[in-house]
């Protein structure tokens, strides 16, 4: 039977369950178990395809498709889990899937209510999960702060699971708050205390209580927790402000946070330490011997989570190559106001990233235009690829007004344009091109010569695509179309190498999203080489 850890937060927001819960992964995978992690999320939509990225911020795609939401990136970066469309449970698919079984008449004279249809339905869904993954602990983060109305059912059925498959099964981690009082010069209990009585009133005693904080928590200040939060002292987990989200497991580690796991759980593991993880990445992020400045041109800049995976590929890609990259943030309607020579001075590569709609869609087109021209290392993904051959259309091949149908629907040269099979579409959630797709890569190409591979496979989330009634003209102005995928003869990379008598020492841009499988120990090739030749030109400007 698996066993079960469920990991809620107290006091705010945003305090990181998403990286304790993959961090308690990391240090349970180093025992020698198999995990998987599972994120329930409150909101009423059934994934978060639909919404937008500055209320929610990055949609993770799974192999199988399933848009989920971004803590699943986490889990995915710091373990070996795969998830797939059982890792993410939203109070929307639970919902959903209770009143359809309602309709069809599964429940027949039974009242539906929440207890016991709807934490029944959260459940099965959980174990479900365990099932398909074949995990020996399921880590089960329960999203929003106890005390939100919208996580209630979820926080009941966490409480039911105990009773069903035993009191040893199931393990209660509870993410909280110690802030400091600057004025005062103290840090206070108080706000968990209370945190902890509100999840006690709901039937849950936490077992482990994981403490955000500035300042080191004392053992006086431990024992008072201790006491007031029914928990025993070597139970309260210290988590200070760490330079580096990879020192987590780390700091876990150090505290016997997966020794405490294991007692409760009553299993007998090897002893292993995380010493190739600290060598191999923490002293790398903290200690690089270079540095590297990298213009991100996009929509959702204001939003550190709406690049998330970008952003951590970059930083997995600079602790390969020994470097700290700086990601200079530029807002892509910047450039439509004020140019590219201005915004993207001294910055030693370009990447403009996925995303949908016309708004700023022309500072992206320039800003590539700028690293073309000027021999900037350039990488392309989704949206970045699609404007990317935009800018080559109208600027080399001399096709005027080159567009997408996305943002002009009756432009005279639509070299990215809607799938067939996406035109009579009308519903918006879960209908784009979604998942792990294969890709062909031609042996001569910049592409082969990144991954080394003639075959490889890549997750997507996109509708629009290569025009292939353009790519004749634009072959002979100098773009390769290095990868293709096969059953349909769809455009997935492209690259520059030499256009107009120029050189270009990496321009590369592709229809998929490789940071999706990026790891700070493993990083995505895309983003490593991209960081390479971005050190080089580092080098010589």
């Amino acid at each position: 039977m698996a066993k079960y850890i469920f990991t809620t937060g107290g006091v705010i927001s945003s305090l990181g369950k998403g990286i304790a819960s993959a961090s308690i992964g990391k240090i349970m995978e180093s025992r020698g178990l198999k995990i998987t992690l599972v994120k329930l999320d409150p909101y009423i939509n059934v994934d978060p395809g639909t919404m937008n990225p500055y209320q929610h911020g990055e949609v993770y795609v799974t192999e199988d498709g399933a848009e989920t939401d971004l803590d699943l990136g986490h889990y995915e970066r710091f373990t070996n889990a795969e998830t797939s469309k059982f890792n993410n449970i939203t109070t929307g698919q639970v919902y959903n899937a209770v009143i359809f079984k309602e309709r069809r008449g599964d429940y027949l004279g039974k009242t539906i209510q929440v207890i016991p249809h709807i934490t029944n339905e959260i459940k099965d869904r959980v174990r479900k999960a365990a099932q398909v993954s074949g995990a020996d602990i399921v880590i089960v983060e329960i999203g929003g702060t106890v005390g939100d109305i919208e996580s209630l059912p979820f926080l009941e059925a966490a409480r039911q699971l105990r009773l069903d498959v035993g009191f040893k099964n199931v393990l209660y981690i509870h993410l909280t708050l110690i802030p400091y009082v600057r004025s005062a010069d103290e840090i206070k209990t108080k706000p968990t205390q209370h945190s902890v009585g509100k999840l006690r009133e709901i039937g849950i005693q936490p077992d482990i209580l994981i403490c955000r904080t500035e300042k080191a928590l004392t053992d006086d200040i431990k024992e008072k927790i201790s006491l007031f939060c029914n928990v025993p002292k070597d139970a309260v987990i210290e988590a200070r402000d760490a330079q580096s989200i990879y020192q987590i497991p780390l700091v876990f580690k150090e505290q016997g946070l997966d020794r405490r796991i294991l007692e409760h759980f009553n299993m007998k593991c090897k002893s292993t330490d995380l010493k190739d993880w600290n060598r191999l990445v923490v002293k790398r992020a903290l200690h690089p011997s270079h540095e590297v400045v990298i213009a991100l041109v996009g929509k959702y800049i204001t939003l550190q989570d709406a690049y998330k995976s970008i952003y951590e590929s970059l930083n997995h890609a600079g602790i390969y190559n020994d470097a700290r990259v700086i990601v200079k943030k530029i807002d892509s309607e910047d450039i439509e106001r004020q140019g590219s020579a201005k915004l993207l001075k001294g910055v030693s590569g370009v990447l403009v990233p996925g995303g949908f709609g016309y708004r700023g869609i022309e500072g992206k087109i320039e800003a590539i235009k700028f690293a073309r021209e000027n021999r900037l290392p350039y990488l392309g993904l989704c949206l970045g690829m699609q404007c990317a051959v935009i800018e080559f259309a109208r600027n080399v091949c001399g096709l005027k007004g080159a567009n997408s149908t996305e943002f002009a629907r009756k432009t005279r040269y639509p070299v990215i344009s809607l799938l067939e099979e996406q035109r009579h579409i009308k519903d918006m959630g879960g209908t784009m091109r979604l998942g792990v797709y294969p890709c062909r890569i031609r042996k001569d190409t910049l592409a082969f010569s990144v991954y080394k591979r003639a075959l490889i496979s890549e997750r997507h989330r996109h509708r629009y695509e290569f025009n292939n009634k353009y790519k004749s003209v634009m072959e002979k102005n100098g773009m390769v179309f290095s990868g293709i995928y096969p059953k349909k003869g769809l455009v997935e990379i492209i690259e520059l190498r030499s256009f107009c008598e120029i050189e270009h020492p990496f321009f590369i841009a592709v229809q998929y999203h490789p940071e999706f499988k990026s790891k700070p120990d493993r990083p995505h090739p895309l983003f490593r080489e991209f960081i390479r030749a971005a050190l080089e030109k580092a080098r010589n400007l």
